[in-house]
């Protein structure tokens, strides 16, 4: 199975991504995690991706894409990986398009998780945090059993400054703006899944293995 996960934040998709992972024992694969990674081992894109990130410029999509590709041909990748966080831009699904071509790896499936807007801001401004231990809380889907008090320490919940309504439809527009032009590439190719994430996680699960089995 290779897989790109898409979804606005409050979709479930890190939830959705752990349980593919599980089930088909694959390595999910973070940008993030693996520029560290390449920059740690001193690998040829990794010391071009440090160069421009001592400049404090951006990293250039060719560099990306090169430390991805590095990345896909590791062992680990042989049965299959999840990317989740790219590509980020449509040159950088371009390029990895051209790069999956020339390995051989066509991908299985980009499996976009869609909740609509009111749905997603009622989620993510919810969410309430612990000052002490950090624990998680929502207020309609997970409340903690007195009020702004978390259960495992006593401490204070707060709301993150993010979380407020007006940060997170910020965010969710550039979420779209930035996904768009993916989902339009995708859906092109014939390859794009688009499943309503506002289901119950099992419901949600449950369809994205059955596209993805369906596509083997």
């Amino acid at each position: 199975m290779r897989i790109i996960l898409l979804g606005p934040p409050g979709a479930g998709k890190g939830t959705q991504g752990e349980r593919l992972v599980k089930k088909y024992h694959i390595p999910h694969i973070s940008t993030g995690d693996i520029f560290r990674a390449a920059i740690k081992e001193g690998t040829e894109m990794g010391l071009k991706a440090k160069e421009y990130m001592d400049k404090g410029a951006l990293v250039p999509d060719e560099v990306v894409v090169g430390i991805v590709r590095e990345r896909l041909t590791h062992q680990d990748c042989s049965g299959g990986y999840l990317l989740d966080g790219f590509p980020r831009t449509l040159a950088q699904a371009e390029a990895l398009a051209v790069a999956l071509q020339e390995m051989g790896t066509p991908l299985t499936g980009v499996v976009n998780v869609d909740v609509n807007q009111d749905e997603l801001v009622e989620r993510l401004t919810g969410r309430r945090v612990c000052k002490g231990c950090g624990s998680s809380y929502h207020v309609k889907f997970n409340a903690p059993k007195v009020r702004n008090v978390c259960d495992k320490c006593g401490v204070e919940l707060y709301q993150r400054t993010d979380d407020t309504v007006e940060t997170v439809k910020q965010r969710l527009d550039v979420y779209r703006k930035q996904t768009s032009p993916l989902i339009d590439f995708y859906q092109q190719k014939g390859i794009l899944y688009t499943v309503d994430g506002s289901r119950d996680i099992d419901e949600v699960f449950g369809e994205i293995v059955s596209i993805l089995e369906a596509r083997q």
